[in-house]
């Protein structure tokens, strides 16, 4: 290490986001950069633990010791590659990765002021995009060919190392353009697309095939398509998204998310919708249902359509603020979040029930819903829901369904077809869906090797 004291000396630093009053007039990305200095001193307070926690919790096994300690002596060509040995695309993770590794440091358990790992890999990204330390790999071929079905992170990983393997690849994607829930779920303040197309750009220039507008669904069709192919990977995601069938679920205005959020970023791509296709919250009462961060990208992306007002209930109990007793090392912390997009003006309400929709001539006008708690199941298992108040209704003139997806069932493929990522372990974090991609590719080239 090069400073082995800094963690004594050094407080955390985060690059924080661009100001409230600049930020909800566009969809440009809301998170700032450090300067170089900065950025190399915060890489200095590492304390290259005998045992890196964070190295055990990440599920790509980043080394961030390693490259925390090239970035902080300025070596970022050094960085990238340490970075890129187990991570194909830290200019994502960086970015959107609820960082692991973090809650997992050391100087978090200690002081609460973790090494800032995810910034510092989303700098070590950009500088080697912007010095020439991302080139273009030419791997020697193997005679095999496998098929990815879909291009969100778990198959654009699964496509990246089967390439590295020598393999010719091919991505099958029904939309219009790559990135899956990167694309089409996560909104440009966050994650601009152009990150994506960069990486893709990468991607093809060392040989992957993309084809798009290709929807490959059902036994049969994959059936054939494995005939023509050694392996297939089907990474096609958690397409079902969690609804509510409360009374007058079918009023206008009421939305799943993602209806939301991915003809948002269609828009900003330069697709055009009709006025009756158009979802927007301009001059509405918005109410979202559900507090995780799908919720919480509605709330930002209707700030940014010129909402009125923005609510968000979750039926679950508030977390609590810094520590959760419930939730110890090395569990992951449940303690309440606050993203970019409640700071800039959001009502929060938890242990709130949704009992009905109500509308005016079709058209949602409000919400019933009431105050329940959570009391323990003398039976054991889920806690059992109480009523705690009186129902009352949340004006809302716009409603988003924001609950989670469902996990897709599967019939049985041919024995060369594996799943990866969400379709194979339910909705979960890019980081493990890049993980998952890594791991089916190594089984893959398990399978075909022994099948040849």
């Amino acid at each position: 290490m090069g400073n082995p004291k800094a963690f004594l000396t050094v407080p955390r630093k985060e690059a924080g986001y661009r100001p409230i009053n600049d930020r909800i007039h566009d969809f440009g990305e809301v998170e700032q950069t450090l300067n170089t200095k900065d950025r190399q001193e915060q890489a200095s307070r590492c304390m290259d633990c005998g045992v890196p926690f964070c190295h055990w919790a990440c599920p790509l096994g980043n080394k961030d010791p390693e490259w925390n300690d090239a970035l902080y002596r300025g070596d970022w060509e050094m960085a990238y590659k340490i970075l890129k040995k187990t991570n194909p695309f830290p200019e994502f993770t960086g970015r959107i990765c609820p960082a692991l590794c973090e809650k997992a440091c050391v100087l978090y358990h200690t002081t609460g002021e973790a090494v800032t790992n995810r910034e510092n890999e989303c700098s070590i990204a950009e500088r080697a995009f912007l010095e020439g330390y991302v080139t273009i790999e030419h791997p020697q071929r193997n005679g095999k060919k496998v098929a990815v079905i879909g291009s969100g992170p778990a198959g654009l990983s699964a496509a990246t190392h089967l390439n590295y393997m020598g393999y010719e690849v091919t991505v099958f994607e029904k939309n219009e353009a790559a990135g899956g829930l990167l694309r089409y779920g996560i909104p440009n303040f966050k994650l601009n697309k152009k990150i994506i197309d960069r990486r893709i750009k990468v991607m093809e220039a060392e040989g992957i095939v993309f084809r798009y507008g290709e929807k490959v669904d059902g036994v049969e069709t994959l059936s054939k398509l494995s005939e023509r192919h050694d392996a297939v990977v089907l990474a096609t995601g958690t397409p079902t998204a969690r609804d509510l069938k409360a009374p007058g679920r079918e009023l206008k205005g009421i939305h799943l998310a993602l209806e939301l959020l991915s003809q948002q970023n269609r828009v900003l791509a330069g697709i055009e919708f009709s006025k009756e296709e158009r979802i927007t919250a301009r001059g509405k009462d918005v109410l979202v249902i559900g507090g995780g961060d799908t919720g919480s990208d509605c709330i930002g992306t209707s700030h940014r359509q010129g909402c009125k007002s923005v609510t968000q209930i979750e039926i679950m109990p508030k977390p609590p603020v810094g520590h959760n007793p419930n939730t110890p090392w090395p569990n992951w912390p449940v303690i309440l979040k606050t993203t970019s997009s409640h700071e800039e003006g959001c009502i929060r309400r938890w242990n709130i029930n949704t009992l009905e929709f109500i509308g005016e001539e079709g058209h949602v006008t409000g919400v019933r819903v009431q105050p329940i708690d959570w009391k323990p199941n003398p039976e054991g298992g889920r806690p059992v829901m109480v009523e705690a108040g009186e129902p009352e209704i949340i004006k809302a003139d716009l409603v988003l369904l924001a609950m989670g997806f469902l996990k897709p069932e599967h019939p049985e493929y041919p024995k060369n077809v594996f799943i990866c990522g969400d379709a194979a372990h339910g909705a979960s974090l890019v980081v493990k869906a890049i993980a998952s991609g890594k791991k089916t590719a190594e089984e893959v080239n398990d399978f075909v090797m022994k099948n040849s």
